[in-house]
């Protein structure tokens, strides 16, 4: 028999409770998984579940480096005290994937191998095999070119099995009392680099601190893009014209200048998910 799941007193659809009721059954099977968390929608929606189907048998494995937010590290650091689970830091520096400053377009693919097989180390040294990532069903459509890493190292993506959308992994999170089911998606900071544009800590830094400025403005889903000094902003276009408010685009134009961009600009396309992607022709 389902479990009912509530979302402002209304019983969550009978197909997205099966997919998650499978998706247990599934983790139970494990036995035991490590999870890659970075404290994001998904990944934080899977850690959730893996201790609800294992218990004490899950292992939160967690990057830190410079191409992710401090504020996403202490997230995932608060979520684990919270539930009580058993987190590992792994620290990579940009230095430790061959290739990654260059920027070319499998950036991605250099970097998630790099990354897993560092994770897949400590979760071993930790007595976990099995290592399991957040990827759900709409990540298939994109240009992920980090999917072929795991899948070459054997992660396992139990949310894409399973076949849940993330708009699903949202319905699911604020069901069981998640607050990350209306966290904005968040992707590694060197993704606001056009490909080929060499990845800098200073230019990582730039980047951060403007969506963080932008965050600190109330905008809900947004990238700054970097193009050698400009800043192309995306948010979503129900928001352009907040961001075209006299006081506010003064603010964020006086203030990523500060940081060192020459030109600020926003997307008329408005936010959308790997637009660095478009000049590939894929």
């Amino acid at each position: 028999m389902s479990t009912e799941l509530l979302v402002d007193g209304n019983p969550v659809d009978g197909q997205i409770v099966e997919k998650w009721e499978l998706l247990l059954q599934k983790l139970k099977d494990l036995k035991k998984a490590a999870i890659a968390f970075s404290g994001g929608v998904d990944s934080t929606f899977l850690l959730y579940a893996a201790c609800r189907a294992l218990g004490d048998n899950v292992l939160a494995v967690t990057v830190q480096s410079d191409w992710v937010p401090m504020r996403e590290t202490s997230e995932s650091e608060a979520f684990c005290k919270v539930y009580g689970i058993r987190q590992v830091i792994c620290r990579i520096r940009e230095e430790d994937v061959e290739g990654f400053l260059e920027n070319p377009p499998d950036r991605c693919y250099l970097c998630k191998k790099v990354l897993f097989c560092r994770m897949m180390e400590m979760a071993a040294a930790e007595g976990y095999e099995q290592m399991l990532d957040g990827s759900n069903i709409n990540d298939i459509s994109d240009y992920r070119p980090g999917v072929r890493a795991l899948r070459e190292l054997g992660v396992i993506s139990p949310l894409q099995e399973v076949g849940l959308t993330k708009e699903e992994i949202r319905i699911l999170s604020r069901a069981h009392g998640l607050n990350t089911w209306q966290k904005p998606s968040f992707a590694c900071l060197a993704s606001r680099f056009v490909y080929g544009e060499e990845i800098t800590r200073e230019k990582l830094d730039m980047v951060d601190q403007a969506e963080q400025k932008l965050m600190d403005l109330g905008f809900h889903q947004f990238r700054v893009r970097i193009h050698g000094k400009l800043a192309r902003i995306e948010v979503l276009k129900e928001e352009m014209g907040r961001l075209l408010e006299p006081d506010i685009l003064q603010e964020v134009t006086e203030y990523l200048k500060k940081l060192g961009f020459s030109y600020v600009t926003m997307d008329l396309m408005g936010y959308r998910r790997g637009s660095m992607n478009d000049g590939l022709g894929l």
